[in-house]
This record gives structure tokens, C-alpha cells and sequence, in this order.
């Protein structure tokens, strides 16, 4: 694999580090594939946000939105308590700035549950989680409200999986611009540069 093949995940054990490389790169002809690999990372590190992020990103791609929603709470759960806040996201403080490390994950991951629970045709759960983003995070840092303009519109339900995904995911948490920057590292949730993840999983 060459470097510029690489997604920057941030710190992680390089034996994790190397499976999600393998991961990124297998998806591509084999999402089975990838998701053993994926697996076997989360069982070495549970604690490494990055492997929630591959898992829930992967799935809802695959439209396998129990897979994903499992995920995704569970890395929603595991950021909470590495930012130590309650496990219950309708207690989570309101932040002016959008926070480092395991809170920006979390917030992030709280805006990927919106939109699972939108292509899983549960708008209730999704209005619910939206409806507690605006109140955490009133300045829309992680984007949220491109995940909620796909609720007011509807268009979660016509448009194609990849095209939605895409969309919702195209808000860079740290207002970087798309494109902008070099190769693989625009910002992502809790240290993962998942522009170049978005474009590993989608080639």
C-alpha cells in the first residue's frame, strides 16, 4: 500500500491502524471482507472511535442500516464515556465550539444516527436526535443540518444511498471547505481525516 493510499485515523496501535488500512482498501472489491477486518479491529481496541466510524460508515453505504444503527450507537456510547459525559445524549451539555477528541466523535456519530434512523423510516427517533443536536449544538458545527434539511425535504426517501451518504456526510466538522487541503487528512470526528476514508470506501 502506498502512502498516499493511507487514511489518516489519528493515534491509534499500529496492529489496529494496519486492519483498518486493509479494511479501507478490501471494501472496495470485497465488503465482506472489509467488515472482518473492521471486526477484528474493534475486538482488539474498543475503545478506538475509528472503528465505529468504518463499521457504520461501511453498512449504511451497504444500506444494512441494523448493522449500521448498531454501530453507530455503540460508538456513540463509548465517545460519551471517553468525554465523560452521561450516556443519555438528551443530557449532554450545550457547546459553543465544537470539542475536541471523543465529544467531536460523539456529536458527529449523534448526526449519523439521524440520518440512519431517516433511511431506516423512523422520523420520529431521527426528529428526536436532531431536535437534541440543535439544543447541544446550536451553531451546527458537525453539520446536523444538512441531516435535517433530508427530513424537512424527504429526499432521504428517492435519493439513491450513495448520493444521500454523500450528502450528509460533505459537512466537515471543523468548517474545513470541501477539497480544500492536500490528499487524504481534511477533518473528520475524533482524529479520523475521513475525506480520504469517504473517497477509500466509495472508489
Amino acid at each position: 500500500m502506498l502512502d498516499r493510499d493511507l487514511v489518516d485515523f489519528g493515534e491509534l496501535p499500529e496492529a489496529v491502524n494496519a486492519l483498518l488500512q486493509q479494511g479501507v482498501v478490501a471494501y472496495r472489491s470485497s465488503a465482506g471482507e472489509a467488515d472482518a477486518l473492521f471486526r477484528q479491529a474493534l475486538s482488539l481496541a474498543p475503545q478506538a472511535l475509528p472503528v465505529y466510524y468504518c463499521l457504520y460508515k461501511t453498512h449504511t453505504y451497504r444500506g444494512n442500516l441494523d448493522e449500521a444503527l448498531c454501530a453507530a450507537q455503540a460508538g456513540r456510547k463509548e465517545a460519551a464515556r471517553q468525554a465523560d459525559w452521561p450516556e443519555d445524549f438528551t443530557r449532554w451539555q450545550p457547546v459553543l465550539e465544537c470539542p475536541p477528541g471523543p465529544g467531536r466523535f460523539a456529536l458527529y456519530t449523534l448526526k449519523a444516527l439521524a440520518f440512519i434512523h431517516l433511511r431506516r423510516a423512523e422520523p420520529e427517533q431521527a426528529h428526536r436526535i436532531l431536535g437534541a443536536l440543535a439544543r447541544i449544538d446550536p451553531t451546527a458545527s458537525v453539520g446536523w443540518q444538512v441531516i435535517a434539511d433530508l427530513a424537512r425535504s424527504g429526499k432521504d426517501k428517492w435519493r439513491s444511498p450513495e448520493k444521500v451518504c454523500a450528502r450528509a456526510a460533505g459537512a466537515h466538522p471543523a468548517g474545513q471547505a470541501e477539497g480544500q487541503g492536500a490528499g487524504r487528512r481534511p477533518d473528520r470526528p475524533g482524529g479520523i481525516h475521513g475525506r480520504g476514508l469517504e473517497r477509500g470506501l466509495m472508489e
